[in-house]
């Protein structure tokens, strides 16, 4: 099986270079090999991940949401990352402009991470990632989990307790009415975050 089957059939159809260096003297040579016939693409610097064949490769990309959960499944495994914060509330259509950076929570801490084909990075942000209350979502890639519209409100009134940050409040005025008062109460007394609900609640 070749390099290009390899990706197009791991999770979400990304993959690290380093992980063919079992079975290819020269991956790397390789992978951007195939990059240039257009089946892979190149995302970060070691990541590539397969071009859907319905898509002209020159012109295609996947979306940073996507190229986040490609790269950070290929690091820790299916199923495991998260995307969260802002990244989360794009996944819910809760912030219709594009940003440059993606959010993803993994269980380790690891150093932001720039994207080779745009100006944009993903920063790892660590957790409890089982804790999480999350869902699957679909980016252009395949399915990933990402932080519910409770988790996400949650999360991101206590990185901006005050909604200084215009994006954040954004989202937490349009995912509010979506939220479950139920769940945010349970997420917010399993995770130690009751007092950031007491305070979202009082701006209702």
């Amino acid at each position: 099986m070749g390099v290009a089957q390899l990706v197009a059939r791991a999770p979400l159809r990304t993959i690290r270079t380093n992980d063919l260096a079992a079975v290819y003297a020269h991956p790397r040579q390789e992978a951007r090999a195939l990059e240039r016939r257009g089946l892979l693409h190149h995302l970060a610097h070691g990541f590539y991940c397969a071009v859907p064949l319905e898509h002209d490769p020159v012109a295609w990309r996947p979306t940073i949401e996507a190229a986040a959960a490609g790269i950070a499944t290929a690091i820790y495994g299916d199923r495991v990352p998260v995307l969260t914060g802002l990244t989360a509330a794009r996944m819910h259509r809760a912030l219709p402009r594009a940003i440059g950076v993606a959010f993803v929570a993994v269980p380790a801490q690891r150093r932001p991470l720039p994207l080779v084909d745009r100006a944009g990075e993903i920063r790892f942000v660590a957790r409890a990632v089982a804790d999480l209350d999350a869902v699957l979502v679909t980016t252009d890639l395949g399915q990933v989990l990402a932080t519910t519209p409770e988790q996400t409100v949650l999360d991101l009134a206590r990185a901006n307790p005050r909604g200084e940050e215009a994006d954040a409040w954004e989202v937490i005025e349009t995912l509010w009415p979506e939220c479950d008062q139920v769940v945010l109460d349970e997420i917010a007394g399993r995770q130690r975050m009751r007092a950031t609900l007491t305070r979202l609640r009082a701006t209702r």
